[in-house]
Formats: structure tokens, C-alpha cells, sequence
């Protein structure tokens, strides 16, 4: 089991090197482009219709992530048929002033941790999570999303869409395919229950 989990660490951490991305956008013209996503993201518990999960926080996230994130659904590797066309239509640098704009919003949120059975059970689960999600769910790197303080419903749908292949990453499908339904419930649980990510607000 050890020998296993540091083979998988040393496999996330040796694909990480290969997702290296520049930003530099433009944040005024990134908050005339964020309106459109704002009528989905800026709404506080907005929520997809089907499958019906919270829309995520982007708050908080890396400004290179958030570049990854826009180009995975334009490359379709990422399975969400809205987000696919709404990012058909960006340009790199529209991508690039999107992310500064959302970057630049504000720092994560800080406080203490919500606490339970459920979310003990995924702290326990989280340990591989950590090697590119950063301790508690902080990314240290735009490689990868901070996942703390995220919706739980949005984590679960994740997860699941990486388990079935709707999501496409080979690192992230390797952790996924191992997962069973209360594994995936207990690492949303855990996340979502700590403080960091946030909605930006929507201000028409």
C-alpha cells in the first residue's frame, strides 16, 4: 500500500511539470468579458440543471488554473456542454484576461474548518489529494485547483465525471478509478468543508 501511494505521488508530481502555462492578462477587459460568466458563477448557490450540483466558487483560484480550466473545456476534454461553448468562442487572450480578472478579486478566505464524521473519514482519504492540492485543499501551484472550500455537490460531480471518463486527465482518472461513491462523498465533504475558495460577487 505505501509502495503504491508514493509511486502515485511521484506520477502526479513528474505530470505536473507538463501543465505549465503563462498568464499576464488584462483585469479591466477581463471584468467586461466575466459578465457572461458572472450570470452563473457571481450568483451565490446558482446551480447547474442537469446534473443538478452547486455551480463552482471561482474565487480564489490560480490565475494559471483557471487558464487550464477554460482550455480543457474548449478542447473538450472537459464534459460540460455549456462551459464547452462558451469557451468555443474565447481567444488565448481572452482566456488569459478572464483569469486576471478572477485572480484578481481577492485572496482566499480564512478561518476555521467545519468538523464531522463524514469530513474526519476524508481528512484521513485526502493524504494522496495533498501532494498537488496543497495541505487542507491550498494549492502551492497554478497546476493545480485549490480545492478547499469548494461546493461538495460540485467535488462529487467532479470526481464522478473523472471515474467515468466525462472529464479527461490521466493523473486525475488514475486517482478516480479507485474511488468507490462514499470515498468520492467523504473527500467532498472534507474539502468543501474548509474554509478558502469564494463567489465573486455579480454586480449588474
Amino acid at each position: 500500500m505505501t509502495k503504491r501511494l508514493v509511486i502515485s505521488v511521484a506520477t502526479i508530481l513528474l505530470a505536473a511539470t507538463s501543465m505549465n502555462t503563462s498568464a499576464g492578462g488584462d483585469v479591466e477587459r477581463g471584468a467586461e468579458l466575466a459578465d457572461t460568466c458572472l450570470g452563473c458563477h457571481g450568483i451565490p448557490g446558482y446551480r447547474n440543471a442537469y446534473p443538478s450540483y452547486r455551480v463552482p466558487k471561482l474565487g480564489g483560484l490560480d490565475e494559471d488554473y483557471l487558464i487550464i480550466a477554460l482550455q480543457g473545456y474548449k478542447t473538450e476534454m472537459r464534459g460540460h456542454a455549456t462551459m464547452q461553448a462558451q469557451a468555443a468562442t474565447l481567444s488565448d487572450q481572452d482566456m488569459k484576461d478572464l483569469a486576471a480578472f478572477f485572480a484578481s478579486q481577492g485572496e482566499l478566505e480564512q478561518g476555521k474548518p467545519r468538523s464531522g464524521a463524514k469530513i474526519s473519514r476524508g481528512q484521513q482519504k485526502a493524504v494522496v489529494c495533498t501532494a498537488c492540492h496543497g495541505q487542507g485543499g491550498v494549492s502551492p501551484t497554478g497546476n493545480w485547483p485549490t480545492l478547499a472550500g469548494q461546493h461538495e455537490d460540485y467535488l462529487r460531480n467532479v470526481l464522478g465525471q473523472y471515474k467515468s471518463g466525462a472529464r479527461k486527465d490521466p493523473v486525475m482518472a488514475g486517482q478516480a478509478a479507485a474511488l468507490t461513491d462514499e470515498d468520492i462523498a467523504d473527500l467532498a465533504a472534507y474539502f468543501a468543508a474548509q474554509r478558502g475558495l469564494y463567489t465573486v460577487a455579480y454586480e449588474n
